[in-house]
Formats: C-alpha cells, structure tokens, sequence
C-alpha cells in the first residue's frame, strides 16, 4: 500500500491506495470527501479536475494534458487527476473541488460491484450516439446505480448514495406500518423516486452523459422496497399468509418517472418483479450476475442487507429464503455505528501491544464503525479473551474503547447484540435451508458472499464468529453488489432473461417463521464461535 496525502484548503489529508491496482487519482478520490471537480468519464476531456503535485512522481505527462493545459501551468505542477496515476507516495492540492453530493463512486471503481460474467449480442451500428442503460439495485440502505453502454455492455459509472426513506425507519416493517398512513405511502415513493433521480443527475453532471441516450433502464430489490417505489400493493407485505406468495410491483405509469427523471419519453422502464413477499428480484438478479443454475451444486448466495435473502442451488432445485438481518450488516446500529461509507471503519486488525490498526473508507478521518469492522473487532476481542462467546466483556464492563487514527471509538454490548442476532439468523438460514435441500453445510462446494456488507468482509473473522461456515480454502467468494451486476446483465443479454426465468422456474421457498428447526437453530448461532459443521 502506498499513501496520497491530499491538501484541501490548507488542510493535509492522508489516504491509502493500492499502486497495483491501477487507479487514478481521480478514480482514488472519487470515494472520498475530496473529490475533483468532473464533466467527463475521466478521459480528459472536460479539463475540469486540476491537482497541483506536491511530492511524488504522479507519471509521465500525457498528451490529453499537453492539450488541456498550457507550459506555464505544467512547469507549476498543474496536471489532471484522471490522467495520473500514482505508482507510490504522493502529495497532491486540490485545485478544483467538487460540490457536496450524497451520490459517490463506490471503493474500488467500476471492479467495486461485482463481475459481469455475460457479454451483449453483437453490437448494430448506430448513426448517433450510441445507446445506455441504466441498472438501479433499490436496497433498503442503499440505492446502487451502474451506467452501461449497450452495445458492449461495459459499465461506464457507478454511483451509490443512501435510501432516504431510511428517516421513517431503518428496517422493512417498520417503513411498511408507516407506509399505511395517510399520504405517507406516496411520500416513501417520492422519496425513493426522487433519490434516483438526484444521481442521474449528479452522473450527468459530474461523468457528462447525456439522460437522453438512456433507452433502457432495470431496477431490482427487495420486494418491500419495489411496493414502496411503485405504490403499489406493499400493505399485502404487512400479512404472514403473504410472504411467501407473488406480489404485484408493477409500477402503473413509468412514463411519469421517465419525465421525473429527464429521460427520454421512449425509454423502457421495467420493474423487476420478486419472487415472492419477502424475496425480492435482487437475490434473482444475483443468481443471473454469479450464473449460479450453471455452478457445480451445491452452491449457496447469501446476499447480507437489512432483508438478507440467500438461495441454495442443488443442482435441480434452488431453495430461496430470506432472513432478517437488521442494521447490523448495512447501516449498522450503535452510537458508534455507521454505514458503509467515508470515514467508516472497515477493517480492524491487532496491533503492536494491546494497539488496534483500522482501515478507513476513503478518509483517515474515522467517523465510526461498520458492519464488517464490526465483525473484525468481534474477531480480534475474541482472540484475545476480552470478549466471551455469549457478548459480554471479559472484565464486566458496558463498552471497550479504541482508538482508529487518533480518534476513540467505542463499541457497547448493545451493538455487540445487535450483531448476534443478525449473524444467528443467518446461521440458522443456512442451516434450515441445508437441511430441507437435505445437504450437509459442509458439503457446500461455494458459498458467495455478496451485498455492500459482503464486499468488505474478512472470511477468517466472519468464521471465527460464527457468522459464515467454515469452509476450505476456495469455497467462499466475496461477490461485491451481485444485484446490480445482474440488473446490469438484463440490460442486455438474453441468456441472462433465460436464467432468469428458469430460476423462477426450479424455485422452493422456505418459510422460516413456519419451520420449528429455525428456533433452535437461532439460538445455536447466537453464541461467537465458529458453525458446528461436519463433513
């Protein structure tokens, strides 16, 4: 790892990127507080994301800024973010800040949401400019965004940026009660509505793609959340008789978003529909993005989300179920608890001494802890004997303090149980759902570990507490936001329509509120040790 340290104002900021990885420097900032002013897709064009270099050998000159920028304002250091990328340490000023905005790039670019294992028909000629799509994954958290050009399918942006309805409730049912309040169901709609069209907007804006090549657009989630979008039909999630039965979440006038969203009158908007009550076309879309109905069997997706769903392919069938997971593994829970996002806590590792080292998304400013430094912290108490297995601090206190990059955070047993809870129903999921397709956990050839949460993950830590089996080497996967690589892949590929269609076609729903092994499972995987498995 090398480290970029960035002056904003006069204030020095210092972030840790990977050289190999390839980055640019805008593409290094693009997660963080300190972003380049943009009106391009990074190729120079617009001229707009001017750095001064400091320190550091940010590469050779190219022509793309010879062009840009004059001799004067190149001898002065000047150069543009998108055209250097940084082979070790550097130092850079900001000229040319971009304005606030809630919708960001997520960590890792355009690799940071998963794979595209589907590739488009070949590509007609087209006289004009060619045409995009757009795939929208509508978490419950989060609102995922990715642009494609469909003539390639290549992937030309990502944005991600928080679900705003999260002020009327951090989980499914409580939004759901809300929603059956008078007037407050089209105002949850408007809100989501109007969250996708504020980062269409800002991918406008910032990237220059023009909202009037856009000809098709997918949008995916869970199956409360595309009720709430539509408005249509999300009371009926409120009974248990239909939680496991279709629900109709089409919207009844797309040409209205289209207009909302200043798109073009003839774009094709289309609503994914869910598979049933409480599993939504995102844990589908998944299945399509990891090709799962083509993967050695068994074969299981755990997509982690406030509304985890996971589904177990044996080779004939795919048994589907879905869990509540809480803001434990998205928005988090705690006082010092937050999203997924920059200056939250992401990984935490042991130290020199009693030290703790943290990583940091996209500052070294911690702001607090996320779900999967949350696990790592678990992980490391574990290990050395500060915490037992039922939660509760070795030496009988309410909270353990540490520090991460000179501020002191905290963790509470409250957040420590919020945690149990999720990890225990995912647990017992996994084993109510092996048992009913007759399987051994241990017999799992893969297990892909997909959602914002996932994509962070440190597999040994989530073993050790518990929260993922314990599996060879190799047979787990962290698979980034597989929903919106499969909203991607039904963009434009018609293998992945097929998929999707003989997904729906093999399906078993497991109702884990009707099965009695899921009690005692739950408790089982209460505790902070590894799954009981046996192979």
């Amino acid at each position: 790892m090398a480290t970029l340290r960035v002056r904003v104002d006069g204030t020095l900021h210092a972030l840790a990127f990977d050289p190999a990885a390839g980055a640019s420097l805008r593409g290094i900032l693009e997660p963080t507080d300190y972003r380049v002013r943009t009106a391009c897709l990074g190729l120079g064009a617009c001229g707009l994301c001017r750095i001064r270099v400091l320190r550091g050998d940010a590469g050779a000159v190219t022509a793309v800024e010879r062009a840009q920028l004059d001799e004067v304002l190149l001898l002065d250091g000047i150069r543009l973010a998108c055209q250097c990328h940084p082979m070790a340490d550097l130092e850079v000023e900001v000229l040319s800040l971009a304005a606030p905005t809630n919708w960001r790039m997520p960590a890792g670019g355009l690799k940071g949401f998963g794979s595209l294992r589907w590739t488009p028909p070949l590509s007609g000629h087209h006289r004009g400019a060619r045409p995009l799509g757009v795939a929208v994954d509508l978490g419950t958290s989060h609102i995922s965004l990715a642009v494609l050009d469909l003539d390639s399918g290549r992937p030309l942006t990502l944005r991600f940026g928080p679900n705003p309805q999260r002020a009327h409730g951090a989980d499914i049912m409580t939004r759901l009660v809300v929603a059956g309040g008078a007037g407050h169901a089209e105002n949850l709609a408007a809100l989501a509505r109007g969250a996708i069209g504020e980062a269409l907007g800002e991918i406008a804006r910032s990237e220059g793609i023009d909202l009037a090549r856009i000809t098709r657009m997918t949008v995916v989630g869970n199956t409360a959340m595309l009720s709430l979008l539509a408005n249509r039909n999300h009371q009926q999630l409120l009974e248990p008789r239909n939680w496991f039965a279709p629900v109709d979440c089409a919207p009844a006038d797309t040409a209205l978003w289209a207009q909302e969203w200043s798109l073009s009158p003839g774009v094709t908007i289309e609503v994914i529909p869910p598979l049933a009550g409480f599993v939504g076309s995102d844990l589908l879309a998944g299945l399509v993005a990891e090709r799962m109905l083509e993967r050695p069997a068994p074969c299981l997706l755990i997509d982690f989300g406030t509304n985890s769903e996971m589904a177990l392919w044996t080779g004939k069938t795919l048994w589907v179920t879905a869990t509540a997971g809480g803001p434990a593994f998205e928005a988090s829970a705690g006082r010092d608890c937050i999203p997924a996002e920059a200056g939250a806590v992401y990984h935490v590792r042991e130290g020199v001494g009693d030290a703790l080292e943290c990583d940091i998304v996209g500052t070294d400013e911690a702001r607090g802890l996320c779900g999967s430094g949350l696990v790592d912290l678990l992980a490391c108490l574990l290990r050395r004997g500060q915490i037992n297995t039922i939660g509760r601090f070795a030496d009988g206190s309410e909270r353990f303090h540490f520090e991460a990059n000179g501020r002191v955070l905290s963790l509470g047993w409250r957040e420590i149980d919020a945690l149990q809870r999720a990890k225990a129903a995912i647990g017992a999921g996994v084993a109510v759902l092996c048992e009913c397709a007759g399987i051994n956990p241990a017999e799992l050839r893969h297990l892909l570990a997909a959602g914002l949460f996932g994509r962070h993950l440190d597999l040994k830590n989530a073993a050790q507490i518990g929260l993922l089996p314990a599996l060879p080497a190799g047979r787990i996967s962290l698979a980034g936001n597989t929903a919106l690589a499969g909203a991607c892949a039904l963009l434009f590929a018609e293998g992945a329509r097929q998929m999707l269609a003989d997904a729906r076609g093999c399906t078993r729903f497991v109702n884990l509120g009707n099965t009695a092994a899921f009690d005692a499972a739950f408790l089982d995987h209460l505790f902070l040790q590894p799954m009981s498995i046996s192979s």
